[in-house]
């Protein structure tokens, strides 16, 4: 975890009203491999069609990839396709089914590493 990223956690534990902006600039490769590995190696495919095992090939030129074009602000997510899964109740639970690329910086700056903020971004309003 870099000392950005620890800094932004800190503050977000100590005032958990503050909203954060521009998280991205914390990314790094080291900390996209993590975010990759956290991933759930078995899950199914996101809506790319991309499987965990088939990104792993080439990963570090992949990583290294996603990290320039996250930096450069080329990254754009893919949007979500919205699954209805069935409840024990009848009624159905929306999900949204992510490319895999999305999941590793979902992972990275919020949902896996940085825990609850309020919203995606890295500096205090």
């Amino acid at each position: 975890m870099s000392q950005g990223l620890d800094g932004v956690r800190k503050v977000a534990r100590e005032r958990k009203q503050e909203r954060f902006t521009a998280l991205l600039h914390h990314l790094n490769v080291d900390l996209l491999r993590d975010s990759f590995y956290a991933l759930q190696r078995k899950a199914s495919p996101g809506v790319d069609g991309v499987t965990w095992q088939e990104y792993e090939t080439g990963l570090e030129d992949r990583l290294v990839d996603l990290h320039s074009r996250v930096h450069r602000g080329a990254y754009r997510a893919k949007p979500s396709r919205r699954v209805f899964i069935p409840k024990a109740d009848g009624r159905q639970r929306p999900l949204g089914i992510a490319a895999l690329e999305d999941k590793i910086v979902q992972q990275a700056v919020g949902i896996g590493k940085l825990g609850s903020l309020s919203s995606s971004g890295g500096h205090a309003e």
